[in-house]
Parts: structure tokens; C-alpha cells; sequence
């Protein structure tokens, strides 16, 4: 009777249909605008993965994001008001290339500060040692022959 009731139970869960059915994709727009909606998902970045822009990443979620940048160009929003959408709602974090301003200036500017810094200090230390300096020394260094 329990076998019964486990298949019974097997069946009756699969053919019911638990599983979800993909989102449907909007439409493509023109071909220019379309260009337009590409190159601004390439500057975002997905709210569900790792370091993935929203025209490269394969969730849902992107899929959404996609959509939702396709529908503010149809409605004929400016780049600017694109990304300013998604700023307001997800946060600087969601440039995957931050904006030159105000702190960000320090993710900019702080690698090339570094490699200056660091090329200063390997020029300071191959400076060579002046030839009077080297000479004064074997002078009057003791040999290691002499009591």
C-alpha cells in the first residue's frame, strides 16, 4: 500500500508541472537602437552575478535588466538617463566601469600612483655610489692580512 501511494504520489507531483516557465525576452528594437541597448548593457553590471555585465550574463535577472534598458531607449531616454535609472535603483556598484568623481578619483588615480611611486624608489636605489667614495673606503678598511 505505501509503494502504491509513494507512485501514485511520484506521478501525480510531475505531471502537475512544477516547473517554471522561462521569461520571455522583449522584442529587439531597430537595428541602431538595438546597437545602442547592447553597448549600454555592456556598461552595467548584473544585479545577480559576479563581475558580469548585463548583456553577458545568462540569468534571469539580466534577461529583466535587459529588458528594462531596451524599454526606458523605446520610450526615448538619453544614456545618461539610462544609467541614471539604474544608479538610483542599485547603486554606483552597478557601473561595471566606476565614474570618475569625488572618491572614485582614488580607483582611477591610486594604480598609477603606485607605479610612480614604486619607479621612484627602484631609481633611488640603483643610484650609483660616487668613485671618491668607493676609493675612501678600501683605504681605510683593514685587510684582512695585517694583526
Amino acid at each position: 500500500m505505501t509503494a502504491v501511494l509513494l507512485s501514485l504520489t511520484l506521478a501525480l507531483s510531475l505531471a502537475t508541472g512544477q516547473y517554471a516557465p522561462q521569461q520571455a525576452a522583449s522584442d529587439p528594437l531597430a537595428p541602431a537602437r538595438e546597437a545602442r541597448v547592447q553597448q549600454l548593457a555592456k556598461k552595467l553590471r548584473c544585479a545577480v552575478c559576479q563581475g558580469l555585465s548585463v548583456a553577458d550574463s545568462p540569468s534571469s535577472m539580466a534577461r529583466a535588466q535587459l529588458d528594462k534598458v531596451r524599454e526606458l531607449v523605446a520610450d526615448g531616454k538619453t544614456d545618461e538617463q539610462v544609467v541614471d535609472y539604474f544608479v538610483a535603483r542599485y547603486g554606483e556598484w552597478v557601473l561595471l566601469e566606476p565614474r570618475a568623481e569625488g572618491f572614485n578619483w582614488f580607483v582611477w588615480l591610486g594604480p598609477v600612483v603606485l607605479v610612480l611611486g614604486g619607479l621612484f624608489v627602484i631609481v633611488r636605489q640603483r643610484r650609483p655610489v660616487p668613485e671618491g667614495a668607493v676609493a675612501a673606503e678600501a683605504v681605510t678598511a683593514p685587510s684582512p692580512s695585517s694583526p
